[in-house]
């Protein structure tokens, strides 16, 4: 039978402390978006008589999220911690843990965009980009028993 989750039972873990796994959760997310973007070659060959051709030849994939700002949550502060660096020191291990079960895990380029703020009355935020370095590692969801 056919299921459907919601979305607060997708997880997401990085590697924290030079850490070379994704296994600590980061707190208090309450938004994600990830987005696959296709590179796609075009070309028109003369034979086509004008018709195009394509072919896609590279992924890109990436997230944004929206959270809290939440202090001494291992993960948040280690996120949050980025903010304020670049080159090697914003590269880390990060995982998507589904409600499927299947997982992607990959090493990830991590860019703070919002390290906190908010109006006077609204809890701390914090907002990221995680961009994938390379392919990532898809494990499909265990098939259902039966």
């Amino acid at each position: 039978m056919p299921k459907v989750y919601p979305v607060y039972d997708n997880k997401f873990k990085v590697g924290i402390d030079g850490s070379a796994t994704a296994d600590t959760i980061i707190a208090n997310v309450t938004n994600f978006a990830p987005s696959i973007e296709g590179g796609v070659e075009e070309w028109n060959p003369m034979e086509a008589g004008g018709w195009g051709d394509a072919m896609m030849t590279s992924k890109k994939l990436g997230f944004s999220f929206q959270g809290k700002r939440t202090y001494g949550d291992p993960g948040n502060d280690f996120i949050a911690g980025l903010a304020w660096k670049s080159g090697n020191d914003v590269v880390a291990p990060f995982a998507w843990e589904m409600p499927s079960g299947a997982k992607v895990e990959f090493t990830a380029i991590i860019n703070v965009t919002t390290p906190a703020g908010g109006d006077s009355t609204a809890v701390d935020a914090l907002e990221f980009e995680v961009k994938c370095k390379g392919k990532p590692t898809f494990t499909p969801a265990p098939a259902p028993a039966g």
